[in-house]
């Protein structure tokens, strides 16, 4: 059960719009809990829109590092509401599993990881775990994305950061089933 109640769309209505509109109509958990602060929801909508929608960043790879941000964070919310978006993007079932698995800042098994999907892997471990990325694990991600996409990745990982420990301080309940 969640800390604090959610917010009621009826509170305010053009906001619970805007919500609907860039998140395909639904209004998750996630910003029923934002709304109980509009100018926090305001700013948060903002930036994940345009990390989600306006990053030049494959889709695979933003997911990717927000599923493993998820998993290093032990955010089962995060990692469940993004679990259609990765199998979206060809995330198979075996890599879901080895990235639940995979214990932090450990090599990602190349059978199932690409060279550019551990990197980002390794990025997304060492930016949650370390803060202090070592010069080896961004220069192996820098080699398959431009400066652009590089602060992206970044900006993808610190904001997914920010998203699962709200979720879990607060104890977000997940989706009802059809929500």
């Amino acid at each position: 059960m969640a800390r604090v109640a959610y917010a009621e769309e009826s509170e305010n209505p053009d906001l619970a719009r805007r919500i609907r509109e860039q998140r395909g109509g639904k209004m998750l958990n996630l910003y029923r809990m934002l709304m109980n602060s509009p100018p926090v929801a305001e700013g948060w909508l903002h930036l994940l829109t345009a990390i989600r929608q306006q990053c030049l960043v494959p889709a695979l790879y933003t997911e990717l590092a927000i599923m493993r941000v998820a998993v290093v964070n032990e955010a089962p919310y995060e990692f469940a509401a993004h679990l259609p978006f990765a199998r979206k993007e060809g995330m198979t079932d075996d890599q879901l599993e080895a990235l639940r698995m995979l214990p932090a800042l450990a090599a990602p098994p190349a059978g199932l990881f690409d060279d550019r999907m551990r990197a980002v892997i390794a990025y997304a471990d060492s930016m949650t775990r370390e803060i202090h990325v070592p010069d080896p694990v961004f220069s192996d991600a820098a080699r398959f994305f431009d400066a652009r996409q590089m602060v992206e990745l970044t900006a993808t990982v610190g904001a997914y950061n920010m998203v699962s420990r709200f979720l879990e301080a607060l104890h977000m309940d997940p989706e009802a089933p059809g929500q």
